[in-house]
């Protein structure tokens, strides 16, 4: 990435938005430009600074971070979006994915995962917190289908993948890095990633995180 990612981060606790300052300050290729407390300040500043990122919690004090996202929206702005909320309330979530966010992330996750998602969306991904899909599961059956439930369906399907790439694209939805996979398939962190490789092509999308929206959207884990 030749040029720095520039995020700005609108978030009403002062500790979070330190915290998540100090993460991008020590990031390389990504810069805080831009932070805000204020539902309304976040709008006029984004409008000014036009980042590439908005790092935006749903529940600010003013306005909700929902009206910044559609106020956002009817100005043309091109910032790409994503919430990081506490809440994993299904109306809240589905409310913001049909206000065109990039992605939705729940606050407790890891930080390496985070500026993943972060430069992942920047090249165009989109991201669901694993965490929140069978709430969506729940209550938009018709967004995201229910679970496939047999291994014959899945092979009719995606007759390509394997068993063990099977296994492999369920821990990529559940957000787990390479390394993380081999420790839990007892492999090795190379093979890991030559799994994740061979799903990518098979699913004919651009990167991992492509992968698990895929598998979500198409129940296919």
């Amino acid at each position: 990435m030749t040029n720095s990612i520039r995020i700005m981060l609108v978030e009403d606790h002062k500790l979070i938005r330190a915290g998540i300052k100090t993460l991008f300050d020590d990031a390389e290729g990504c810069e805080i430009i831009a932070e805000t407390e204020s539902g309304k300040d976040a709008i006029d500043k984004c409008c000014a600074v036009i980042p590439d990122i908005m790092l935006l919690d749903l529940g600010l004090p003013d306005i909700s971070g929902l009206k910044v996202i559609k106020a956002l929206q009817e100005k043309n702005i091109d910032t790409k979006i994503i919430v990081l909320s506490s809440h994993n309330n299904p109306d809240e979530i589905t409310n913001a994915m049909a206000a065109g966010i990039y992605a939705y992330v729940i606050k407790d996750i890891d930080e390496e995962m985070l500026l993943y998602i972060v430069k992942s969306v920047y090249e165009g991904a989109m991201w669901i917190d694993p965490k929140v899909v069978p709430l969506l599961r729940e209550k938009s059956e018709g967004i995201i289908p229910k679970k496939q439930t047999n291994r014959a369906m899945f092979r009719n399907t995606h007759s390509n993948l394997t068993q063990r790439e099977y296994e492999v694209l369920k821990l990529v939805v559940d957000g787990k890095s390479n390394l993380d996979i081999a420790k839990e398939l007892f492999i090795s962190e190379h093979t890991a990633k030559a799994h994740v490789c061979n799903i990518i092509q098979k699913l004919l999308v651009d990167d991992r995180t492509q992968a698990a929206v895929k598998a979500i959207k198409e129940g296919l884990v």
